[in-house]
């Protein structure tokens, strides 16, 4: 016999999920996640196909209506959570919104917005060379200006430089390797999982222990960037598709406008590590605890975007074909995302005691967290896996001690562990689309610009062949 409130959740969700659970709940977040079944993750399955197959199957249908569509999976979540919760699942959906995605959203506004008004201007010929330049800088920057700063600033001139060429998508594919991702490894500032870290008293300049493995998975891909560019194009001028030479004449110089906005790129990173340094208290929303350092780190950053609007002519964004459309997809689509991965992240820091705990219990060695983080790091957010992880290691190795302390002795006796998961989290957000905010901005600024971006699934294609036995031979190197 269903009872009414399994009878509730089928009704509300249909095919999409099944009952949430049997009975209401008013425990903390390791209670609600211990009772969520597995398919409660339902939702955030079918998010991810719909990402996947309509771009691919009904294309012009995807592109008119998939904020509604995001919007439809976050509601079939929502509503029989909520309904069969009560107010836990209310404090889940307000935590993960106030907390994570509204200050990730403003964040990533203040990036697009004032690296959108930096143009970068002059003749830059798509060779071989200069393109694994470009990369070698848009990798070497990601850690100082956050992955999406150097991928905004650099992938418009990347993509003029190369505009004479047929075959580009291998160029973008890797800049979305390399600055979207693993270029973001060696400051808080690059990536939210290691901001994350950060607040969570790692120090600041701790991340530089991740150089090492950055190291070899950047060259490595440098190196076969280039092997793999030259190819093509050499294949490309055989078939006739030659890329024009440049007259002395028609060359211009390398110049910079906008760079004011340098400022403002200051004044974001300034305001991130204020959120990292001061305490000032907090304010209860609903029981949600939302930080003061934080609410003035998101007020400094929507003034250094509004302050770049005002003060960048007009004709410096439109000489870099600024508009809103990549940060906006990102907006309704993570949305629904961040929606409907609750029942997931409840799961995972329930730990044992959730449905999810067979993956935590297979954590042990410093390459169970590499993959393991890695892999959730792929689909989920990779902010709060990260955490889950760290917080696994520290539940580990240090039972019963204060935060401050188990992170500190964490790094002093076990740091192979925070940077077996500091590299999943950050590395492993290159292997599908969703695995980092930037990674959608990109490509959708490639496809305004008449490029053909491999579908959900064949962008995953790329990142198993090239990305995957990297990944193994870093495991080898330094996890083993």
């Amino acid at each position: 016999m269903l009872n009414k409130r399994t009878f509730l959740l089928i009704l509300s969700l249909g095919l999409s999920t099944a009952a949430l659970a049997t009975e209401n709940t008013a425990h903390a977040d390791s209670a609600l996640g211990s009772s969520l079944p597995i398919w409660s993750g339902l939702p955030f399955l079918g998010i991810l196909l719909s990402i996947a197959l309509f771009p691919l199957f009904a294309p012009k249908f995807w592109h008119h209506h998939y904020p509604k569509i995001s919007i439809l999976w976050a509601l079939f979540l929502a509503v029989p959570f909520i309904m069969s919760y009560g107010y836990p699942a209310v404090y889940e959906v307000l935590h993960i919104y106030l907390v994570d995605y509204i200050p990730f959203i403003i964040l990533l506004w203040a990036l697009f917005t004032v690296a959108g008004g930096i143009l970068i201007e002059g003749t830059i010929k798509g060779t071989p060379t200069s393109n694994t330049i470009l990369m070698l800088i848009g990798t070497l920057i990601a850690s100082w200006i956050g992955t999406t700063g150097a991928s905004m600033l650099l992938i418009r001139p990347v993509i003029r430089a190369n505009a004479s060429r047929k075959s580009k998508v291998h160029i973008v594919v890797f800049f979305i390797f390399l600055v979207s991702n693993i270029g973001g490894s060696l400051t808080p500032l690059g990536d939210p999982p290691l901001l994350l870290g950060f607040l969570h008293l790692v120090p600041f300049f701790w991340t530089m222990h991740l150089l090492p493995e950055m190291s070899v998975v950047v060259l490595i891909l440098l190196a076969l960037f280039y092997a793999i560019d030259s190819l093509i194009l050499k294949r490309d001028i055989r078939e006739g598709h030659m890329v024009p030479v440049v007259e002395e004449s028609e060359k211009k110089p390398l110049r910079f406008r906008g760079t004011h906005n340098l400022l403002f790129l200051l004044g974001i990173i300034g305001g991130v590590l204020m959120s990292g340094v001061l305490h000032l208290g907090f304010v209860s929303v609903y029981g949600v605890h939302v930080e003061l350092q934080n609410i003035l780190r998101d007020v400094i950053l929507i003034s250094m975007g509004l302050l770049s609007l005002i003060t960048t002519s007009k004709a410096i964004r439109e000489a870099n074909e600024f508009n809103w459309a990549p940060i906006k997809e990102v907006a309704y689509l993570f949305a629904g995302i961040f929606m409907t991965i609750v029942p997931a992240l409840a799961m995972l820091k329930a730990g044992t005691q959730g449905a999810l705990g067979f993956i935590i219990e297979a954590v042990k060695e410093p390459w169970h967290y590499f993959w393991i983080t890695g892999a959730l790091s792929s689909f989920l957010d990779n902010a709060p896996t990260y955490l889950t992880f760290l917080n696994t290691a520290l539940g580990n190795f240090f039972p019963g001690v204060t935060e401050s302390e188990a992170v500190a002795r964490l790094i002093a006796e076990q740091g192979i562990y925070l940077i077996a998961i500091s590299c999943g989290a950050v590395f492993m957000g290159a292997n599908t689309y969703i695995g980092n905010a930037p990674n959608f901005m990109v490509r959708s600024i490639a496809e305004e610009q008449g490029i053909r971006m491999p579908s959900f699934f064949g962008y995953m294609g790329y990142s198993i062949v090239i990305l995957l036995p990297v990944f193994v031979l870093i495991t080898l190197l330094f996890f083993l």
